[in-house]
């Protein structure tokens, strides 16, 4: 069974409107037994309780989806998170993308979501249930974030009756809003172990007590008003609680320090270290030393190729929604800018020409849209599904008809460093930490840093739960 069409095209960018003078709501007048919430996510909200003055945690957050996610409720938020902790180094941002459901969002994941390496992922896309696991558990392959996992709001009277058996909404039964919601997503919620925001349920009941029928809450057939955008701030807001009498979170395991003096020993100028992981940060302390040389794996960091990266592909004209993606690096990549010259087919405008070239690499090849592609020089591969220009800049870029002509850049960066050197400590109440490695495959390796270790007061590796392939 596919998922309903109408989600996938509903579900568009709510486009820039003045926004709605703010006014009074009624509160919910129950958000239900929330002693148990917060629970897969005690990580980060203890990071968030325990930042004071003289340490302020640095906390990242990272809000993904598409347009119900764009929408203003996350600045609430956001603003009541940075009211309730206002010690915390909080580092908040939203790179959700207006229509684009789990199974395009499964591809800009490769550049918005897992390089970003959050403490916490606030999470909702709408479309089909196979593509909503791959981002979950690609999250969990390689990233320590927790997740917090919204399931759908109320858009329609009859969504106030449906089934809520998981047994009975199967997805033989024939009702895909019930079974995502009642099944499907409380089992991916299980299986990953995330904090399932059931937000279902409390729209419903919020619905019931005040007498309101869905489209009360609505702009349209699904997008939020100034009154829907309240209630699912107050309703995500219940969640991000801390509370020790929950106990550790798993992501506590996740997360190791390694401390200079304690765990760690400087011999000779050198410090070796063997970790499980895929990234490895340096805790740097005040005071000044010489550039100190990383190996990982006896090799420079810059040696691995997959501690580079690609960035979001964007076209001019154009806007924010990537022409093409992922964009896949191989070879022996190294940190450029790319630019690819696009020519629409004058017919059908179904089919582009291209020609690619990097900053470093020179001219690298020509290709179509309708075939598969790979740069002469090995660096780039770009997928026949890859392409979705007409999705992208047609129909939520509104640009109809497509331009004759346009340009696709990105850039190839690189999640490591070869050298360490501190940067500086400005504010000694926040912790300033330098990456050597992220993207590593999830494993056993080693790490020597050699030279000047004067200013490394520890070591933080990041050992995501799960093993691609297994």
């Amino acid at each position: 069974m596919k998922f309903p069409l109408f989600l996938f095209l509903a579900v568009f960018p709510v486009m820039a409107v003045a926004q709605e003078s703010p006014a009074p709501f009624p509160p919910p007048k129950s958000l239900g037994d929330v002693t148990a919430r917060g629970k897969n996510i005690q990580r980060t909200m203890r990071l968030l309780a325990e930042s004071t003055p003289e340490r302020r945690n640095t906390v990242r957050i990272l809000f993904y989806g598409q347009s119900i996610t764009e929408q203003g409720w996350w600045k609430l938020v956001a603003d009541d998170l940075r009211k309730r902790f206002p010690h915390a180094d909080l580092v908040i941002e939203n790179r959700a993308l207006g229509g684009y459901s789990s199974q395009l969002l499964v591809k800009t994941a490769e550049t918005d979501l897992y390089p970003f390496h959050p403490d916490l992922v606030i999470f909702h896309v709408y479309g089909a249930h196979d593509k909503y696991d791959d981002i979950i558990r690609r999250i969990r392959e390689r990233t320590c974030a927790e997740i917090l996992q919204q399931n759908d709001h109320i858009t329609k009277p009859e969504a106030l009756t449906e089934e809520t058996d998981p047994a009975k909404a199967t997805i033989q039964a024939g009702n895909w809003d019930a079974f995502m919601n009642q099944n499907f997503l409380p089992s991916v919620s299980r299986k990953y172990g995330t904090e399932f925001c059931d937000q279902r349920a409390l729209w419903k009941q919020y619905l019931r007590d005040h007498g309101l029928k869905p489209q009360a809450l609505l702009k349209d057939n699904v997008h939020l008003n100034a009154h829907g955008e309240y209630l699912m701030a107050e309703i995500v807001k219940s969640y991000l609680r801390h509370d020790p009498a929950l106990g550790k979170s798993a992501a506590e395991e996740w997360v190791k320090v390694l401390e200079v003096g304690e765990d760690l020993r400087f011999k000779e100028g050198k410090l070796n270290v063997s970790f499980e992981g895929n990234r490895v940060d340096v805790i740097c302390k005040d005071g000044k030393s010489a550039p100190a040389s990383v190996l990982i794996n006896d090799r420079k960091p810059s040696e691995h190729p997959e501690l580079y990266g690609a960035t979001r592909a964007q076209a001019k004209p154009g806007s924010k929604w990537p022409p093409v993606a992922p964009v896949v690096l191989g070879g022996r990549p190294q940190v450029e800018d790319w630019t690819m010259e696009v020519t629409t087919d004058s017919g059908g405008q179904k089919i582009h020409a291209f020609t690619l070239s990097g900053s470093l690499t020179g001219a690298d090849g020509e290709g179509r849209s309708d075939q598969p592609f790979t740069s002469k020089s090995g660096r780039i591969s770009i997928a026949q599904d890859a392409w979705g220009v007409e999705f992208a800049l047609g129909a939520l870029g509104g640009m109809k008809p497509l331009p004759p002509k346009f340009t696709v850049t990105w850039k190839t960066v690189p999640h490591f460093t070869d050298t360490f050197v501190s940067p500086g400590i400005n504010d000694p109440a926040v912790e300033i930490t330098v990456t050597l490695a992220q993207g590593l495959a999830n494993g056993s390796h080693t790490l020597e840093i050699s030279g000047g270790v004067e200013t490394i007061s520890g070591l933080r590796i990041y050992r995501p739960p799960l093993v691609a392939g297994k």
